[in-house]
């Protein structure tokens, strides 16, 4: 559980921070947070499913399908668990994300396979 805090999100390689307003894993989380212009090179799943209100800002987001969206300031957006992607930020950017209870599992394609994650990113077979 977090309140008031500041701390990494996305792992150490996302260039994203977060102040986590509120988070309960089992419930659901509110987090303000703020892009830096780096990205994580893998795509990803989450382990739950959130509502984010870009605040200022613009970010690219890639599907590993191929699709490229692009979202800014004054505009929602609806993150399935199941939606494969990355988020490229193209100015520093802050959003507010609305999230629900987490999954036990996650996922990362890694080049040309899958990794499944669990709590704390850590890989499981």
């Amino acid at each position: 559980m977090r309140f008031l805090e500041w701390a990494p999100d996305g792992g150490q390689h996302s260039g994203l921070k977060g102040f986590y307003i509120i988070e309960i894993k089992s419930l659901f989380s509110i987090v303000l947070l703020k892009f830096d212009p780096v990205f994580r090179e893998t795509y990803h799943s989450h382990a739950f499913n959130a509502l984010t209100f870009w605040i200022s800002g613009a970010v690219q987001e890639q599907h590993l399908d191929g699709t490229i969206l692009y979202f800014g300031g004054g505009q929602f957006k609806w993150t399935p668990r199941s939606c494969f992607h990355r988020v490229i930020p193209m100015v520093p950017t802050w959003a507010l994300s609305f999230r629900g209870p987490w999954q036990d599992k996650w996922y990362e394609w890694r080049k040309d396979h899958k990794v499944t994650l669990t709590h704390g990113r850590r890989e499981i077979s």
